[in-house]
C-alpha cells in the first residue's frame, strides 16, 4: 500500500484502526491513543462521513491533529482537508455529458485523473489542540477558517 512506502520513507508508524460499522468509531479512537497516535488521517468511508461530528469531536477531544479527505470534516471544526475540487469534478463531469449528449460513445472517450487539488485549514480547531500552523503551510492554503 503507498501509505506504508510514504511512511518508511518518512521513519513512520502506521496505526490502522477498522470502522466497519458507527459503533467502531469509539473503540478504534481509544486504541490509536492507546497506541499513542500522534495524528489522524481520515480515508473516505459512509459509515465515517455519517458521523462526521462525532468523529471531529473525538478527534478534538483526544488532541489528535487530524487530516480529512471531504470538506465537510473542517465544515464541522475539523482541522485540516486535502483532496479533489469536487467543483472541478463537477465541471469535467459536466463536460463528458455534453460530449455524451452530442453522440460521443463513452467508451470512446478518455479516462482522466483529478487535476484540481485543494487544501483548507481552520485555525479555530488548530488552537482548541493547541497546535501552530506554520505560516509557510497557511500559505499555501487554499482556504482558511479563523
Amino acid at each position: 500500500m503507498r501509505f506504508n512506502l510514504a511512511a518508511k520513507a518518512l521513519k513512520l508508524q502506521l496505526q490502522y484502526q477498522d470502522i466497519l460499522d458507527y459503533t467502531d468509531i469509539e473503540p478504534a479512537f481509544r486504541a490509536a491513543t492507546k497506541g499513542r497516535a500522534d495524528a489522524l488521517i481520515t480515508l473516505n468511508s459512509g459509515v465515517l462521513v455519517s458521523r462526521t461530528a462525532q468523529i471531529v469531536s473525538l478527534a478534538e477531544r483526544n488532541r489528535l491533529p487530524a487530516t480529512y479527505t471531504q470538506v465537510e470534516y473542517v465544515d464541522a471544526g475539523g482541522l485540516m482537508f486535502y483532496g479533489v475540487s469536487l467543483v472541478d469534478l463537477s465541471y469535467r463531469a459536466a463536460t463528458f455529458v455534453n460530449k455524451i449528449l452530442k453522440g460521443a460513445r463513452p467508451a470512446d472517450l478518455p479516462v482522466e485523473q483529478p487535476t484540481k487539488f485543494e487544501f483548507f485549514v481552520n485555525l479555530k480547531a488548530a488552537k482548541q489542540i493547541g497546535l501552530t500552523i506554520p505560516p509557510n503551510v497557511l500559505a499555501r492554503a487554499d482556504k482558511v477558517i479563523r
